[in-house]
């Protein structure tokens, strides 16, 4: 099987220290910056590319930080700067100044709390100028959010070393989480390591072949495996060796996504210790009464020992 060459894998040859590992197990790289980083900081990809939960605590907390300032603005003014929010108790009157608040930054305006006199209107005026604006900025986060394609791959939780043909081989299993549909699915796996070499610390990045670097179609799970041949840069590699060398297998996938029609990328990784040695995966589907398949992406990860 011939090995193909890696010109540049992008990671740095140069190491001082203990490495973790390259990827983390979210899919991004571990990489912190420093120095200049507060002058590169883009808050609109922070939110575009935090987590859905996340995103709706951000919005709803920012929602009621604004909210409640301006309220306390109304509130500061006293009981006669918005009509119709006079109550029996001070705390009374607060929450209806909350709810004309909520009123002005949606610019709703239901007619039962209005504003009285130049300061209470001037301040009503800047809070729906306010809530336009934070709206149609929400609005295009959403649609940025929501029209942006990406890959949601479940990967086994550890990879196998197992017999493989007349061999060995290294193999790892994923599936799809969503229901939609990826295509043309290929798969590169870099093997990174550590090594000494006259005194000094460098990292070495090795291709591994793989038996099948591609699949059409992508609807139950795919085992991606690289037998362990003489040409492979696993031959003759124990768990004590990998684990000394710090060696990380970094996976890469490419799809195409039809349903919006655009290329996505993932990535993971695994490190010596992550790895299983004679076992084989369980299948993780079945076919149903009706004939139809059924996959389990709980059980993508389940393997017995042999």
């Amino acid at each position: 099987m011939e090995k193909k060459p890696v010109t540049d894998s992008g990671l740095s040859r140069q190491v001082e220290g203990t490495l973790t590992r390259s990827i983390r197990r979210d899919g991004q790289f571990n990489v912190r910056r420093v120095g200049r980083a507060r002058q590169a900081f883009h808050p609109w990809l922070v939110v575009v590319n935090m987590s859905w939960p996340w995103f709706v605590a951000l919005v709803g907390g920012l929602y009621a930080l604004v909210n409640i300032s301006f309220a306390l603005l109304y509130f500061l003014m006293g009981p006669d700067a918005v009509q119709g929010s006079a109550a029996a108790t001070e705390g009374r009157r607060f929450l209806n100044d909350c709810f004309f608040s909520g009123h002005t930054l949606t610019t709703v305006g239901y007619g039962n709390l209005a504003p009285v006199g130049v300061v209470a209107n001037v301040t009503a005026t800047l809070e729906a100028l306010v809530g336009l604006l934070a709206f149609s900025v929400i609005t295009g986060l959403l649609v940025t959010r929501a029209s942006r394609p990406s890959a949601r791959v479940e990967f086994s939780r550890s990879a196998l070393v197992a017999p493989y043909a007349d061999g060995m081989a290294l193999m790892f299993r994923v599936a799809n989480q969503r229901s939609n549909n990826l295509m043309e699915l290929e798969a590169r796996v870099l093997m990174v390591k550590v090594v000494q070499e006259a005194g000094k610390t460098r990292r070495e990045v090795d291709y591994l072949p793989l038996e099948m670097d591609k699949v059409e179609m992508f609807p139950l799970t795919w085992t991606v495996v690289h037998p362990i041949t003489k040409d492979s840069p696993m031959w003759g590699l124990d768990t004590r060796t990998l684990e000394a060398l710090q060696v990380e297998f970094i996976v890469m996938l490419r799809g195409f996504d039809d349903t919006f029609s655009q290329v996505v990328h993932t990535r993971f990784s695994y490190r010596s210790d992550e790895l299983v040695w004679n076992a084989k995966f369980v299948s993780a589907f079945y076919v149903a009464p009706d004939g139809g398949y059924v996959l389990d992406l709980d059980r993508v990860s389940d393997f017995e020992k042999l």
